[in-house]
């Protein structure tokens, strides 16, 4: 298990460098990353956001990269262009650092499949 978790830092940490010389800055923690992947979810470039927007776009980053194991899938997108998920599995039930672990490996994931990096 330790060297499981040891591997997924390391592949966190990777990531991270990787996002920080795309983006030129390095994310502050997983929030950070999951908000990145909500505006590019969302496909309508940088721009400022509400508070609730930036809750919104966590959400939207968190059903797509837990889409990636079928516990999400897309609805559709509404009439202002915001994607909408539904869960069709039941998440399990973790403690906080297996819902972070869970999520990173997801993120780790979805940059290796799904993204232009």
């Amino acid at each position: 298990m330790i060297k499981k978790d040891l591997e997924l830092e390391r592949k966190w940490h990777s990531l991270l460098g990787v996002l920080q010389n795309t983006i030129g800055k390095k994310p502050a923690d997983l929030n950070s990353v999951l908000f990145l992947i909500g505006v590019q979810e969302l496909g309508k470039g940088p721009q400022n956001f509400s508070k609730e927007e930036k809750q919104d776009l966590m959400h939207i980053a968190i059903c797509k990269v837990l889409s990636l194991s079928g516990f999400y899938e897309l609805e559709g997108l509404d009439e202002s262009g915001w994607p909408h998920w539904k869960l069709v599995k039941t998440l399990p039930r973790f403690d906080l650092l297996e819902q972070e672990k869970l999520l990173k490996m997801h993120v780790i994931e979805y940059f290796e499949n799904e993204s232009a990096l």
